[in-house]
C-alpha cells in the first residue's frame, strides 16, 4: 500500500507560479511512474505530467515549457514547479503513483490551484 499526500496549491494571480508537492509513504518498491493530474469543474480528470523512477518526464502540451516536474527518489517526493500560471489551469491537482507489479496505481486526496485573472 502506498499513501500520497499533496500540498502547495492556493490562489494565485495570473502570471504567478505555485509548487506543489506530493510525499508518498508506504510500499515505493513497486512503484515505477509518478505524475500529476488535474480535474477542473465539470471537466474529466486530465494528465499534466509524469516522471519515471529514472527520470523521463512527459507534459501535456498545455503545460509544456511552463510546468516542471521533478522527483527525489530518496525522499519518496515528487514536485510539480508552475510557472506562467494561467486562469485556465485553475483545477484540483492530484498526484498519482503507478505500481508495476501487481499493476495498480494510488491517488493522492488532491490539491486545490486557483488562478485569478
Amino acid at each position: 500500500q502506498v499513501h500520497l499526500v499533496e500540498s502547495g496549491g492556493g490562489l494565485v494571480q495570473s502570471g504567478g507560479s505555485l509548487r506543489l508537492s506530493c510525499a508518498a509513504s508506504g510500499s515505493m518498491s513497486s512503484i515505477n511512474a509518478m505524475g500529476w493530474y488535474r480535474q477542473a469543474p465539470g471537466k474529466q480528470r486530465e494528465l499534466v505530467a509524469t516522471i519515471t523512477r529514472g527520470g523521463t518526464t512527459n507534459y501535456a502540451d498545455s503545460v509544456k515549457g511552463r510546468f516542471t516536474i521533478s522527483r527525489d527518489n530518496a525522499k519518496n517526493t515528487v514536485h510539480l514547479q508552475m510557472n506562467s500560471l494561467k486562469p485556465e489551469d485553475t483545477a484540483v491537482y492530484y498526484c498519482k503513483a503507478d505500481r508495476s507489479w501487481p499493476p495498480g496505481n494510488y491517488w493522492g486526496q488532491g490539491t486545490q490551484v486557483t488562478v485569478s485573472s
